[in-house]
């Protein structure tokens, strides 16, 4: 008898285990990678260090992800990010691109389709889906009189508005270099105008979370049921899974990881 209950115990495990539809993706942010100096291969450390994580289904580098506009630059962290065992995404920002100086974001798209046979996006506001979630990369940048306050305009938030209609059926997170929420008090990067931004995300119940960089400051916070992420740059990096995402409420759970 106690055999065959703990048979039955473990049946009742294994069909939680292979029940449970968790996901689990890793967020880099504001790497600026210089050719000439990689911050003592801190690039490299993290991807090594990612490598060696389990159940990673993707990537997604949250801006400036370069030091300048320069094709160097950008050609020397697509080698390094080409290391990564797992697709990785892009959100472009405020260091990535200036149209006058030869790196507009056409520019940049266009070397990173070069260089990364399997990226897709023709546009910087894109989305992708693994598993039913939907995850929309949102562009604030400016390649033209390029700044440290993000700006996202209104044909990028009515874009984003046909989005979330579309998957209203779908959970959603958004990737975005600059915050909505301000994780710190450093007014030249706060984002311009986000009421506007923030009474479209009431208007959809679907959005869980909005992951972004830009500040140099680790920060979570929850307003109106949605969770702001925002992650400093190297050595820091988080880990995020997604518990139960096949559900109305899934469980958003980011862990800071720092690289030594």
């Amino acid at each position: 008898m106690k055999k065959f209950f703990g048979l039955l115990f473990i049946f009742f495990i294994l069909t939680l285990t292979v029940n449970a539809k968790d996901m689990r993706f890793v967020q880099i942010s504001d790497i600026r990678f210089n050719s000439v100096d990689d911050k003592n291969n801190s690039l490299e450390k993290v991807i090594k260090e990612i490598n060696k994580q389990k159940n990673v289904e993707f990537v997604i580098f949250t801006g400036d992800c370069i030091n300048k506009p320069d094709k160097n630059d950008l050609d020397g962290f697509l080698s390094e990010a080409k290391k990564l065992d797992m697709p990785f995404y892009i959100v472009i920002g405020d260091k990535d691109v200036n149209k006058h100086k030869g790196m507009s974001k056409k520019d940049f798209l266009k070397t990173v389709k070069k260089q990364v046979r399997k990226f897709k996006p023709e546009e910087p506001d894109y989305v992708f889906e693994y598993n039913d979630f939907v995850f929309i990369v949102v562009d604030g940048s400016k390649d033209v009189i390029p700044g440290t306050n993000g700006f996202y305009k209104e044909n990028v938030l009515a874009w984003l508005d046909e989005q979330l209609t579309q998957y209203s059926k779908n959970n959603v997170i958004i990737f975005q270099h600059f915050p909505l929420i301000p994780p710190s008090d450093r007014e030249a990067y706060y984002t311009f105008k986000p009421e506007n931004y923030l009474a479209l995300l009431l208007r959809h119940n679907n959005v869980k979370a909005v992951i972004s960089g830009h500040f140099g400051v680790n920060n979570e916070k929850t307003v109106n049921g949605i969770v702001h992420i925002s992650t400093a740059g190297l050595p820091y990096y988080r880990i995020i899974d997604i518990l139960d995402y096949d559900t109305n409420n899934p469980t958003i759970w980011a862990e800071l990881k720092e690289i030594k």
